[in-house]
């Protein structure tokens, strides 16, 4: 009897029979422990995706209204407000997330306006207000071990920051050094200079100076016989264009400025392959006006300067104009002395053009001389719709819209004759001889061939005065091959088109940070 305590005593320390409990036991404080972590992380993540989402979306939406006009800070305010005005699912404080609205863009507590993506220079305008900041209020998660004392929290806050990445379409993809930058100066007001004609020299190896102009890359392929397509055809394949960040191909394709002459109906060497056998992929303008004597239809000599061009030797118009071939529009007279010209802004004019010369020399269709101004009016210059000299541009656009004044004068054109009739704009349809350029302040930019991360400083329409043709020699020499000489239209109007017909803006919303 006295032996089986000792024996029980010693089955019951050999038994190993529910000792797994009294290790769950011992872990059962540090596993709630880790459950209670990973579920608090679970939640303030959580709620860190909510509150960076909601702030995303808000800079987006805001991001959308950033187009440059009057109301553009208010318009992206309420934006944001409107989307991110809701709950959040996930804290423990008051669960309404708001954003304090701003009434300008000097911005407010949660939603600010920078001129930069570094946000070193606050907006102070519509016009400069180029990225928007959201910031939404802190929010803060009790931790799930300490819920009552609430001395262990989570405290959330997040910010977005977002542009508007824009690009223009339907149209040539060039480029114009700023005429008149200067160490002070980096602005170029269009509408000032309305009617002023630019000289647009190719690159010639000195460096991108004013005037200077080349092309833009874009996603139509690389290689003059791409460019050349682009820039002759009116469908202008891969034509998109940033407005904002581009990259600049500049440098002399004399090549290439055969497709700006396709738009008067002239058609050089090496265009088939763009253009088609007769030209047909590339038509040119209804009004084809311009400077040169028909010859042929094919080939490099199909025109040529005729025997009694106009060719002024002062900045004065001419006093007896009569017996000149019929001229194209001309340079302003500051330009049209010489080859280097004389005017005081160097690529830039002063919008003085001899127009009696144009209208006596073109006799066969004004038998009176210069018409009476009140006739142009109506014809495409805001500036001065009444102006008492009428632009080249307003001329030409008259004249393309009557007809019997692009009557052909012997062998100068007036409607096309190697690709008649030529085509009118119209809707979709782009006018053959307007261009929107992309105006760049090349010497602070650093432009210098090819050159990535290029801000545009605005785009421009300009009007194609004369075809790309070397005129002269020598002392004599008029105009280079590579040059192009234009008159400012104005502003680029971006969105569902310009005047013009020929601008698509396409805006995306894009997140920086």
């Amino acid at each position: 009897m006295t032996r089986r305590p000792r024996l029980f005593s010693r089955r019951f320390a050999a038994d190993q029979r529910g000792a797994v409990a009294a290790t769950y036991a011992l872990a059962l404080v540090p596993l709630i422990a880790m459950a209670g972590v990973g579920m608090d992380y679970a939640r303030l993540m959580g709620m860190d995706s909510e509150l960076q989402n909601g702030a995303d979306q808000a800079a987006l939406a805001a991001a959308t209204q950033l187009d440059g006009k009057a109301g553009a800070c208010t318009r992206a305010s309420s934006a944001a407000i409107d989307l991110v005005t809701n709950t959040s699912l996930l804290t423990s404080d008051d669960n309404t997330i708001t954003l304090t609205a701003a009434t300008d863009c000097s911005g407010s507590t949660s939603i600010k306006f920078w001129q930069d993506k570094a946000k070193t220079i606050a907006s102070t305008a519509d016009g400069n207000a180029n990225y928007v900041e959201v910031t939404v209020d802190v929010r803060g998660v009790d931790y799930a071990l300490l819920p009552i004392t609430g001395l262990l929290r989570g405290d959330v806050q997040a910010a977005a920051l977002a542009g508007l990445g824009s690009a223009i379409c339907k149209q040539p993809p060039l480029m114009l050094c700023n005429p008149l930058e200067t160490g002070t100066n980096k602005e170029f007001d269009a509408v000032a200079h309305i009617g002023k004609g630019v000289r647009l020299m190719a690159n010639d190896g000195a460096g991108i100076a004013p005037g200077n102009f080349g092309f833009l890359e874009t996603n139509a392929g690389t290689g003059a016989s791409v460019l050349l397509e682009v820039l002759a055809r009116p469908d202008r394949p891969g034509d998109c264009v940033a407005v904002d960040n581009v990259t600049t191909e500049t440098g002399v394709k004399a090549s290439v400025m055969d497709a700006f002459n396709t738009r008067f109906g002239i058609y050089g060497n090496g265009l088939n392959q763009a253009c088609g056998r007769n030209g047909e992929l590339c038509p040119p303008s209804i009004n084809s006006r311009n400077d040169l004597q028909y010859q042929n239809c094919s080939g490099s000599s199909s025109f040529r300067v005729g025997g009694s061009p106009y060719r002024p030797t002062s900045v004065a118009p001419l006093a007896d104009p009569t017996g000149l071939d019929p001229m194209g529009y001309p340079r302003d007279l500051c330009h049209a002395v010489d080859n280097a010209g004389q005017c005081a802004a160097g690529p830039l004019g002063t919008g003085v053009w001899d127009r009696n010369a144009y209208f006596v020399s073109n006799r066969q269709i004004y038998t009176t001389g210069q018409p009476a101004t009140s006739v142009f009016s109506g014809y495409g210059d805001p500036r001065t719709p009444t102006s008492v000299e009428p632009t080249r541009y307003q001329v030409y656009k008259y004249e393309s819209a009557n007809a019997s004044k692009l009557a052909r004068q012997g062998d100068f054109q007036g409607s096309p004759i190697c690709n008649a009739p030529g085509i009118s704009p119209s809707g979709p349809t782009p006018d053959r001889r307007v261009l929107s350029v992309a105006v760049i302040n090349c010497q602070q930019e650093g432009v210098g061939g090819k050159t990535h991360g290029v801000d545009v400083l605005k785009f421009v329409d300009v009007f194609l005065v004369e075809p790309s043709f070397a005129r002269g020699s020598g002392q004599n020499k008029r105009t280079e091959k590579t040059d192009l000489y234009v008159e400012i239209i104005g502003e680029t109007t971006l969105g569902g088109g310009a005047a013009q017909g020929q601008n698509v803006r396409r805006d995306v919303p894009y997140l920086i940070e």
